[in-house]
């Protein structure tokens, strides 16, 4: 992941926001969705775990986990929270672990903060045993367009989703709360897809759930909002 000094600096701010129950994207629908896909798995990496929340849920089904994340911020709290995981600072494009050391490989909302994501996602399919799982997740591209937006037009009277240019990749600082500015890359779907091709990782199911209630109710309010979805899971299995 890039820039490690940013999510340092924010570390807190995403541990306050985003884990121990505080954000209901993450419980209503994130860590179902991860627990739905990685059911009978055995020994699992979590690429960029961040503070660790998922990785305590998936450890919590019973399988062995570790979990990686560039910011020393977030490793220390993952470490103090415990949960069962192990955790390791190290970079997604250079995976300190064997070849075929995992049956089950996730990258949770993670990827899209990478600079070098064919890199890593490379990097995903060496450690993953034949016939491994990797599971990610996005925030769904159409979202993260330049230009993406809800739009309110008061003259015409209608409220709705606008796509921006998503065919054009964008690299920028977003500003994600107020004195929070943090690296997206934006890129069309068809990067991922055609970079985990070449890997060797076959796409065996895509899934694009509406937003659970609780965030249509409390952040969007739009009569469309149930049909955008903001979260893209994609899983596949690494070729034998």
């Amino acid at each position: 992941m890039q820039n490690e000094g940013q999510w340092n600096r924010h570390a807190r701010w995403w541990q306050r926001e985003f884990s121990a129950g505080a954000d209901p994207e993450y419980e209503d629908q994130i860590l179902p969705l991860v627990a739905r896909h990685i059911q009978g798995a055995r020994r699992v990496l979590d690429v960029g775990c961040g503070e660790g929340q998922v990785a305590r849920r998936v450890a919590s089904r019973g399988a062995e986990v570790v979990g990686l994340d560039p910011t020393a911020a977030q490793i220390e709290v993952a470490r103090e929270r415990g949960g069962g995981p192990a955790y390791l600072r190290a970079r997604a494009e250079a995976l300190p672990c064997r070849d075929g050391s995992f049956d089950t490989v996730l990258v949770c909302l993670a990827l899209e903060h990478v600079d070098a994501f064919e890199d890593a996602i490379a990097e995903v399919a060496r450690v993953l045993e034949p016939r491994g799982r990797f599971v990610l997740l996005l925030g769904h591209p159409l979202l993260q367009a330049p230009g993406s937006a809800w739009i309110d037009d008061r003259i015409l009277g209608e409220m709705y989703w606008r796509v921006g240019a998503y065919l054009t990749e964008e690299r920028r600082f977003h500003e994600v709360a107020p004195g929070v500015d943090l690296l997206l890359v934006h890129r069309p779907l068809s990067r991922y897809v055609h970079a985990m091709g070449r890997a060797g990782l076959l796409i065996d199911d895509m899934v694009e759930e509406a937003p659970p209630t609780r965030v249509i109710a409390e952040s969007w309010g739009f009569p469309e909002a149930a049909t955008i979805p903001r979260v893209l899971l994609i899983s596949a299995i690494r070729s034998s």
